[in-house]
């Protein structure tokens, strides 16, 4: 048997039921981790759902934001934002409850902050209850490096009501009262708040919150267009050729003898007239004889009457010649003043007396004299007649030294060759192109086409010439119908062209100030035809990054990448007509760019016009340029449209029947363009 000592001393040494004793004390900690491990990734999954659920409510709110304000149509953002959270965050999932949700706004900026409960479940054997959930998030609006170029159809008939199927060509170039140029006005405005965040003098519906202005690199330009565009004086001098050709007229001279001086001839006394110069005298006696015997006698000793014409000659007065026979007559006239004497007698029987008396009267005598002069004569040239004919002119004189303009020059157009003053209001004349139907490709030699070409000074081919319709003519024959060949004339044949230029176009820049923003828009005049390929080629040539403004263009002033957008908005099919002076010159003559040997139709003008502005939207778009096009009106056929949808970039192209709709066109325009993004 064993002793109490040694079984003592056995048991220490036996570790058989250890294991055991050691697996039921670890079962706590044990517990701990595992429940700990289960209810930390339920608070994470919760927490990272209520996150989800707190972005996609702050960017839905955002967006319904849009440009306006937060508390916009019965606080239309909060509901959208509210409704989005529900949407991706159920207040009973895993366990959670009590959740509460809020959205603000402040300087464009939508805040959200979202909160619930959740119950520990394993954890609660150790003392830990209820965890409290929360999360914050933040959305914005916010506009990525931006050039925006808007090419806008300022032509007649956007004077017309914005509504209605009533034809109307023009209003008379008249704004009607819903003018669609003053719903443009309105829509660009509206734009520019929402891109901006700037307040215009347009009631948008909402004022953009203070300090909410972008600060990003964001720049407007704008291209209005009809029959022309106006955009020489943005140009550089050297882009605009030295010489250019018009059809216009060249005075004629012929060399004759001109009759230059004359040499003097001998003056001499052609004849008189005398007339009185006041009244007579009151008589007085001279002279008393006596011893007289008869009447007789007294009559002998009585002078006879005399003027006494011994005074000077006057001033010259009255000079006129005249030509005769070839010789030239000078006539004039000069006084002399003079007294006239008158006498009488009075004899006395009665005393043999004879008295003599005398009165007197002031006298002018005229005196007319001429003078044959022999005429001097020299060869000159004589003006002889006008050919009606294109002539090239020097037009390097509106160049005032960099890209700076002189806005008129002198060219002989004037009375018999005379220099005259032309003015020009900055459109321009196309640079050369080809005769072609085929524009895909463009062909190379269509530089009018090519929208980066620099011009090369002294190759008017690559450069732009000043339209200067106070220089053109159109020409006519004696039936009074239009011919190319040269008309040789005296006469001033009249202008039988029709010419409007557009607005001044604006380069990219920055607009901080919204009043000069306004006051741009509230200038435009809506006048001219319309001429959709020329808007085109100008909105392109002052948006590229690579082209004759790349080194304004092609980066952000900090070197950053910039995203740009060209929005084309019309209200019309093209429209052309041959006696338009438009930047290909006057259609009718010129034919820069339909058949030369016959006079172009309207329907060759259109289809011309129409191809290379589809041209124009493919070139556009491949040079990564999000193209917008905006149709507004009803007054645009299906064909129209259709072209209209081809141009523009994929799901950009919008459809406006009347103002309201086209407001809400650009101001989706705007939003989209604004990148949504969570700040936090």
């Amino acid at each position: 048997m064993k002793t109490a000592k040694s079984f003592l001393q056995e048991l220490r040494s036996n570790t058989a039921g250890n294991t055991l004793a050691m697996a039921g004390m670890a079962m706590f900690p044990l517990a701990a981790m595992i429940g700990g491990g289960v209810d930390v990734s339920r608070i994470y999954l919760v927490q990272t759902r209520l996150q989800q659920a707190c972005d996609a409510g702050a960017l839905a709110g955002r967006r319904q934001m849009g440009g306006g304000t937060w508390t916009a149509n019965s606080n239309a953002a909060n509901t959208a934002a509210e409704n989005m959270f529900k949407a991706n965050f159920d207040t009973d999932a895993f366990g959670s409850y009590d959740g509460t949700s809020s959205f603000s706004e402040n300087a464009g900026t939508v805040t959200g902050v979202a909160s619930v409960k959740v119950d520990m479940a394993v954890m609660q054997m150790f003392g830990f209850g209820t965890k409290n959930v929360s999360v914050e998030c933040d959305a914005s609006m916010s506009i990525p490096n931006t050039d925006v170029m808007f090419v806008l159809d300022t032509t007649g008939s956007m004077n017309c009501p914005d509504t209605g199927s009533t034809y109307c060509s023009n209003n008379g170039n008249r704004e009607a009262s819903n003018a669609r140029i003053r719903g443009l006005r309105s829509a660009v405005k509206c734009f520019y708040e929402t891109l901006a965040k700037r307040d215009s003098d347009e009631d948008c519906g909402s004022t953009p919150a203070s300090g909410s202005e972008n600060t990003a690199h964001l720049r407007f330009g704008f291209v209005p267009y009809s029959t022309n565009v106006n955009v020489g004086k943005l140009l550089p001098n050297d882009y605009i050729a030295d010489n250019w050709t018009y059809q216009s007229r060249e005075a004629i001279s012929t060399v004759e003898n001109v009759v230059v001086d004359y040499t003097p001839g001998t003056p001499y006394l052609y004849g008189s007239n005398y007339y009185y110069d006041g009244g007579w005298s009151s008589r007085s006696t001279i002279e008393t004889h006596y011893d007289v015997r008869n009447s007789s006698a007294c009559s002998a000793l009585q002078p006879a009457d005399y003027d006494d014409m011994s005074g000077s000659e006057g001033s010259r007065y009255d000079e006129y010649s005249w030509t005769s026979g070839g010789q030239q007559i000078t006539r004039w006239y000069v006084d002399v003043r003079g007294t006239r004497y008158d006498y009488s007698r009075s004899y006395s029987s009665s005393r043999d007396r004879c008295q003599i008396k005398l009165r007197t009267r002031d006298i002018v005598e005229q005196r007319e004299y001429r003078q044959v002069n022999t005429p001097v004569y020299e060869q000159q040239q004589v003006f002889s007649h006008y050919d009606y004919k294109p002539v090239t002119f020097d037009v390097s004189a509106l160049k005032a030294g960099g890209s700076n303009w002189n806005d008129s020059l002198d060219l002989p157009v004037g009375n018999e060759g005379l220099d005259t003053g032309v003015a020009w209001d900055g459109c321009i004349e196309e640079r050369q192109t080809v005769r072609t139907s085929n524009f895909s490709p463009i062909p190379t030699a269509a530089y009018d086409l090519n929208i980066d070409l620099v011009p090369t000074t002294g190759n008017p081919a690559t450069q732009w010439g000043p339209l200067l319709d106070e220089a053109v003519w159109g020409r006519y024959n004696s039936y009074g119908s239009r011919t190319t060949s040269t008309v040789s004339t005296s006469s001033n044949l009249s202008r039988n062209y029709s010419y409007t230029c557009a607005n001044e176009a604006r380069k990219l820049q920055r607009w901080d100030t919204p009043s000069d923003f306004d006051s741009y828009l509230d200038n435009l005049d809506a006048i001219g035809s319309t001429y959709h390929d020329i808007g085109l080629i100008w909105g392109a040539r002052l948006l590229s990054p690579t082209g004759i403004f790349a080194s304004e263009n092609a980066a952000s002033d900090t070197g950053g990448a910039i995203d740009r957008h060209l929005i084309f908005m019309t209200d019309g099919d093209t429209v052309t007509s041959s006696s338009q002076y438009t930047s290909y010159g006057v259609e009718w003559y010129d034919r820069r760019r339909t058949s030369a040997s016959s006079s172009p139709s309207t329907n060759d003008l259109t289809t011309q016009v129409n191809s290379r502005f589809l041209a124009m939207c493919s070139a556009i778009k491949n040079k990564n340029i999000t193209l917008w096009v905006v149709s507004f009106g009803n007054g645009v056929s299906a064909g129209s449209i259709t072209n209209l949808q081809n141009c523009a970039t994929s799901g950009k192209f919008y459809n406006a029947s009347n103002s309201s709709e086209l407001l809400e066109n650009f101001r989706s325009i705007a939003n989209d363009i604004s990148q949504l993004r969570l700040t936090n």
